[in-house]
């Protein structure tokens, strides 16, 4: 029997769930505890604000596989984090949140917060620790296991400061258990209703869709894809599922392949606004969804009409079984229609003319400024964040990609802040490969302070920010009045000298020249001596038209 902190004692059971890397800022009470993790060899990043904390641990747990784990101090601090407990929801990542909090309950203690009762309505679990190896044990425990298993999502440990000072008896050492995935396989009735399906409807136009949800089922998937011939489609953060260079890649035709499909098959990606509800006009009225997903609450979600076609298993097992059973009934499909390839070739031609398309103006575009980048980026070895309305939605067709997980971005939640988090958190779990951020000056304002957090554990970061001036599109300066309008944002402000105000590298971009020659010495600066850059490219503030949402559709009711 030994006694040891409860800060200590807890730590030791983090570890033995694997726990190596936190990510938090801290203050009383919880500083002791983020000393203690720092001297038992957890790797702690500090960051500058708890949102991009929170994004940053919500990333890192998508990127790793197991859960990403933020430490706050309460009240406050916690309130700031639910921007990343929110985002981890709602795409379905692992995390695990760690929070502070006052002994002077009911008393107006300091940071006073019930965080207990305003979490546990909405995350997977909910626990107080106390200063007692068993309720240390079982917390955790549950905790881990939640986010683990099942639909991956957030659960909450809360920390009194009234036990930092404290002790626990520790008799034996934790033995602690290991969280693999546990899968489950598909109903095989159902399996044959998909393939009799399919097989009776072999002539009609098929489509495979893909969601990050699949995104640990890339060899399942591309057997399915090259052994039937079948079409497919990567939501974005999907893209490198199946390479985007395969030739049934059809997102250059994305619009008219929505509006003829008649039978879908959606793999990990649920049918919600990024799919368009799976509601017409977008999508043929009469189409069908086979919906395959490990979360049963999933299944059916704007498709009363396919349920009946519903795969509730593990996504890379049903693959296999769907596979299998195809297979047996000699099914084979034609590959891309005609008229899908001769879209597919006509978009590509369109997006190489906007590319080198000569400037409307004396400034940058954002096709030139992709069509520059694109060469000089290593697509195996980098991980690109792009954010900001237009950033991110062209950034989705110029930078294709080979390789799952190298694409991140709003994501499910369409959440704007979470760059440089992601940006941190992809260059912690990838330390060997270039992570590039391209993001618009909008974007850019949510978290730039997290500069000083990649500059102080030589992250090298490449950040590439699009300044148009503006919010979606900015405003011309002759144009802005004196009342700007809610858009506007300040006209060529020099992101560059914040960059080297935070110990980075600052580079000023206006001509295509500036630019690779910033962007080859930004990489050099990264892989060489870790140093981040800042490279704010003045691009062209965009057509003054009214603003609409890309993903818009008038909707009608459709189940």
């Amino acid at each position: 029997m030994v006694t040891v902190s409860a800060c200590e004692y807890f730590t030791n059971v983090l570890q033995g769930y694997n726990v190596d890397t936190i990510f938090g800022i801290v203050g009383i009470p919880i500083v002791e505890l983020a000393d203690v993790m720092i001297n038992k060899g957890i790797k702690f990043i500090g960051c500058r604000n708890e949102q991009a904390a929170s994004y940053a641990a919500s990333a890192y747990g998508y990127l790793t596989g197991r859960p990403g784990v933020l430490l706050v101090v309460g009240g406050p601090g916690l309130i700031h984090a639910l921007a990343g407990v929110y985002n981890s929801m709602s795409n379905r990542w692992p995390l695990i949140v760690i929070a502070g909090s006052s002994e002077d309950n009911h008393k107006g203690g300091f940071q006073e917060l019930d965080q207990i009762s305003l979490l546990n309505g909405y995350l997977k679990f909910t626990g107080r620790l106390q200063a007692d190896k068993n309720v240390i044990d079982l917390i955790t425990y549950n905790a881990v296991r939640h986010a683990s298993l099942g639909a991956s999502g957030v659960t909450y440990i809360d920390f009194p400061g009234n036990i930092i000072g404290e002790t626990v008896k520790v008799d034996k050492h934790l033995n602690s258990p290991s969280f693999d995935k546990i899968k489950c396989s598909p109903d095989p009735a159902v399996i044959q209703r998909v393939t009799d399906l399919i097989l009776k409807n072999g002539d009609k136009k098929i489509l495979v869709v893909m969601g990050k949800g699949a995104v640990e089922n890339s060899d399942e998937i591309r057997t399915l894809i090259d052994l039937f011939g079948l079409p497919f489609l990567p939501t974005p953060m999907a893209k490198g599922i199946v390479p985007d260079s395969h030739p049934l890649n059809v997102s250059s035709a994305r619009s008219q392949v929505l509006r003829e499909s008649d039978i879908v098959i959606v793999l990990g990606a649920r049918l919600n606004w990024i799919l368009h509800f799976a509601e017409p006009p977008k999508w043929k009225a009469d189409a069908i969804f086979i919906q395959v997903d490990e979360n049963a609450e999933a299944i059916g979600q704007n498709n009363a009409r396919g349920l009946q076609y519903g795969l509730f298993g593990d996504v890379g097992l049903t693959v296999d079984a769907l596979t299998v059973s195809l297979k047996s009934g000699n099914f084979r499909y034609d590959g891309l229609p005609p008229e899908w390839q001769r879209t597919i070739e006509k978009n590509q031609r369109k997006l190489l003319l906007k590319e080198l398309q000569p400037p409307n103006s004396q400034k940058l575009n954002y096709n030139q400024v992709y069509h520059t980048l694109r060469p000089l980026i290593e697509d195996e070895n980098s991980i690109l964040v792009t954010e900001g309305a237009n950033t991110m939605d062209i950034a989705r067709i110029s930078f294709p990609t080979d390789y799952p997980k190298h694409r991140l971005d709003a994501g499910t939640n369409a959440t704007m802040g979470i760059g440089l988090g992601y940006g941190i958190a992809a260059k912690v779990a990838h330390p060997h490969k270039d992570v590039i951020l391209v993001q618009g000056d909008s974007a850019f304002g949510f978290s730039a302070m997290e500069l000083e957090t990649s500059v102080r554990y030589n992250l090298g970061l490449v950040v590439i920010v699009m300044n148009n001036s503006g919010i979606y599109h900015g405003v011309a300066p002759e144009l802005q009045p004196l009342r700007a309008p809610s858009t506007a944002l300040s006209s060529e402000c020099r992101y560059d000298l914040v960059g080297k105000g935070l110990g980075a590298n600052g580079f000023l971009v206006r001509n295509l020249d500036e630019l690779e020659k910033a962007f080859k010495q930004a990489l050099l600066s990264s892989r060489s001596t870790h140093r981040s850059s800042v490279i704010n490219v003045i691009i062209e503030p965009g057509k003054q038209s009214k603003l609409s949402f890309g993903w818009q559709t008038k909707r009608t009711q459709h189940l």
